[in-house]
């Protein structure tokens, strides 16, 4: 896979840039421009060697214009333009046309037909087989963009890890995770599990989770208890029979792991995010920032907690994929990586 900054001329060439702008839109503004920022390194990079920029982006829904991301992204490019031709232009929501899910051949084709060049620098989409991500590759020279390359080299810090290393993941969706619990409980030094996904495990040890969302499945979650290397809440929150958030003494417990701890890598609300039990989300990012540890982190609500306390530049790195991070720890790869190979 080649880099950007391994082209030795790019002056008048026209680079197709995938880059992923699908981010939060409230009442007409964006919300959390995280995503947006990171993309920037890599268009001014490729702006100042002389290209011509088309960027290409999908929306937080399909049919969404991207339109309001063009205005907020314009107060920091004032260059760029909205699918009129320019120097540095953004087109409309690739999922407008069903050929970007379908991976069509004929769309990659017109994709393509707008670029000398392709680079992927939209981590967060690179697990997904789509024309933008797996498509355009075949029919153009294609490169890494520079955060697509910061994610590779940070996450694989998880691979070969600073020990103690301590893994923190939470969450609900059982099935998109248990590949990662398989893989990391030979890696890490211990794992605490959080969220909807910790009641699977007090299942099998027979506690009572009331009327708790669980997974049905068995999972081999005996299998992982016997390892000793997972570690549970210690106290929760519950309210109408279910289980909503970490309590105070599982906190203190994760505090005292995490000052024991040389690398922490996080993934994951501790509670149920989405309906306000936001409380030890928001207080292991406090913690993990304040640590002072090396530490990687990233997933959805993990970076709306970040976003809220404004605490970006207290991590050691923050990833911008949710399910392309868990995949990338998982198999270490990702369609979009492989593509450009």
């Amino acid at each position: 896979m080649k880099s950007i900054t391994e082209i030795k001329d790019l002056k008048g060439k026209r680079a197709l840039v995938r880059v992923d702008w699908s981010v939060p839109i409230n009442s007409g503004e964006v919300s959390n421009d995280y995503q947006i920022i990171k993309s920037f390194p890599t268009i001014e990079y490729l702006q100042k060697a002389g290209a011509k920029v088309v960027l290409i982006s999908h929306g937080e829904k399909d049919d969404d214009s991207l339109e309001p991301i063009y205005k907020y992204v314009k107060k920091f490019l004032p260059q760029l333009t909205f699918i009129k031709p320019s120097d540095l232009v953004l087109l409309e929501n690739l999922r407008q046309n069903k050929g970007e899910k379908e991976n069509s051949e004929q769309f990659a084709k017109e994709l393509a037909s707008l670029g000398d060049i392709f680079v992927n620098d939209a981590f967060p989409v690179s697990h997904r087989k789509h024309a933008s991500i797996v498509g355009v590759p075949k029919f153009l020279p294609s490169f890494a963009g520079i955060q697509l390359n910061l994610e590779i080299e940070a996450l694989s810090k998880a691979f070969y890890p600073k020990r103690p290393f301590f893994f923190i993941l939470g969450g609900a969706k059982f099935d998109t995770k248990l590949p990662l619990l398989k893989k990391f409980i030979h890696i890490a030094d211990s794992i605490f599990v959080g969220g909807a996904l910790a009641h699977n495990f007090f299942v099998v040890l027979g506690r009572d989770i009331g009327d708790s969302l669980v997974s049905g499945g068995d999972f081999g979650l005996r299998e992982l208890l016997n390892t000793g290397k997972i570690i549970l809440p210690e106290d929760t929150i519950v309210e109408d029979k279910k289980i909503m958030d970490a309590g105070p003494v599982t906190m203190e417990n994760l505090k005292s792991k995490i000052a024991s701890s040389n690398l922490v890598l996080w993934n994951g609300p501790l509670g149920t995010y989405e309906r306000g039990y936001r409380v030890a989300t928001l207080e292991l990012a406090r913690i993990i920032a304040d640590s002072g540890k090396e530490s990687i982190i990233g997933g959805g609500d993990t970076l709306s907690a970040v976003n809220e306390l404004n605490l970006f530049d207290k991590f050691s790195f923050v990833s911008t994929g949710g399910g392309a991070m868990l995949d990338f720890l998982a198999t270490g790869t990702l369609p979009g990586i492989e593509a450009l190979k």
